[in-house]
Formats: C-alpha cells, sequence, structure tokens
C-alpha cells in the first residue's frame, strides 16, 4: 500500500508507479531491510550518467569530449544529488533502520544521492527507459541551462567542500525550507553549517539550488576572512 508521503511524491516527480514496492524498495536504506535500494542505485547510476551524457552531447555540439566528461561528473555526482535529493524531500520518505535513523541519517548526503538513484532504476524498471528519461530531464532542466561551456569556474558548494577537505574539517550540512510569500512567489531558506565557523549560515533564493548556493558563497566569505 502506498503511503501519503510515497504518493506526494509520485506526485511531485510527475510519476506513476505500477508496481508501487519498486518505489519502496528504492527508498528502504540497506539499515532497514534486506530488499533495500543498492541494486536500483547500481542501475539508476548507469541510466542517470546515459541520459546526462547525450543530453549534453546533443546541447553542445561544439564541445570536445573532454569537457562534455566534466561537465557530466559534475552533474551526476553525490553533492548534486544530494541537492536534488533534498528538492524532493526524500528526508521525509526514507525508510531507515534504528541506527540511521538516530543518527540523521535522513539528512545525510551519501545516502540521499544514492536514493535518487535507486529512484532512477526503480522507474527503468517499472516504465522503461523513455519515462525515466524525461523525469531526468526535468529533474535537471535548471541545472543543463544554466552551464555555460565557456567558463570553468567551480560553484560555491564545490569550492567550499573542497576548502574544507583541504584544512582536514568536517564536510558542510545543508537544510532547506520553503518560505511562504504574499505574493505567492517560490522562496526559499538555506541554513550551512560549518564546523569552522561555530555558527550557522543563512541564505534564502528562489530555488533550493541558488538558496544553497548563497549560503556557500557566504560561508566561503567568512571563512576565507578568518584566514
Amino acid at each position: 500500500m502506498i503511503t501519503a508521503g510515497q504518493k506526494s511524491l509520485c506526485t511531485q516527480l510527475q510519476i506513476n508507479f505500477s508496481d508501487i514496492t519498486l518505489l519502496q524498495q528504492a527508498l528502504t536504506h540497506r539499515s532497514a531491510a534486506s530488499r533495500n535500494n543498492e541494486r536500483l542505485e547500481y542501475l539508476g547510476d548507469a541510466i542517470l550518467s546515459f541520459v546526462i551524457a547525450e543530453a549534453l552531447f546533443n546541447r553542445f555540439p561544439q564541445v570536445k569530449e573532454g569537457k562534455l566528461s566534466r561537465l557530466r561528473a559534475s552533474l551526476v555526482k553525490g553533492v548534486t544529488l544530494a541537492e536534488i535529493g533534498r528538492e524532493l524531500r526524500l528526508g521525509e520518505v526514507l525508510i531507515l533502520g534504528p541506527g540511521e535513523l538516530k543518527s540523521g541519517g535522513y539528512r545525510r548526503e551519501s545516502i540521499l544521492a544514492d536514493t535518487v538513484e535507486a529512484i532512477f532504476g526503480a522507474l527503468y524498471q517499472d516504465s522503461g527507459l523513455e519515462v525515466v528519461k524525461s523525469l531526468i530531464l526535468r529533474l535537471y532542466e535548471e541545472r543543463l541551462s544554466a552551464i555555460d561551456v565557456n567558463e570553468v569556474v567551480k560553484d560555491a558548494k564545490t569550492r567550499l567542500q573542497e576548502l574544507l577537505q583541504s584544512r582536514k574539517q568536517p564536510l558542510p550540512l545543508y537544510s532547506v525550507k520553503e518560505v511562504k510569500r504574499a505574493d505567492n512567489e517560490p522562496l526559499f531558506e538555506a541554513s550551512c553549517q560549518v564546523a569552522i565557523l561555530k555558527k550557522l549560515i543563512i541564505a534564502q533564493g528562489s530555488s533550493h539550488r541558488k538558496a544553497e548556493t548563497t549560503a556557500a558563497e557566504r560561508a566561503l566569505k567568512l571563512i576565507e576572512d578568518k584566514l
């Protein structure tokens, strides 16, 4: 039986599962059951890589293989997938074991990223390549449109992560919520927690991605001012 949260997720994704147990398996972490999302994640990873590779190939006919490969890697990496997972509020529908629940697994970047890939794998199994391809392109539409092939500047979230890793610091933790506005225009508030700053960085934007990016930019500036 489908839960209210799973039904809401399908509505948000604009998809329907003939076999809802596939979606439920995609949302199930290995800590919760032996029938979990690891195999579906493997399948979804391969499908995602192909769909994004094809989209880049068609969108940028003059760009050489090396740059296409770098662009694809930036789009299918765990950080990007976790962003999508937060945008979809997957933390609210994840099926986790008691240990992962207690330790905040529903916020963990790797778990969110793996679950997004598992959903792609599950939808492929249920409905075929064209349906899952359509979903991936919808989810990546903003990111694909924002690509400037003449610019090779790393985004703020990547730069922040690399800076913290170089100093052997914990990775930043992001949280995003939607803010109600009188004009009904979408507005999101992101918080970025960085151990080295010992305070929460808050920023707003018209999408999950923009809010998180702005928060990361502010965190970067504060850290650079300290160095």
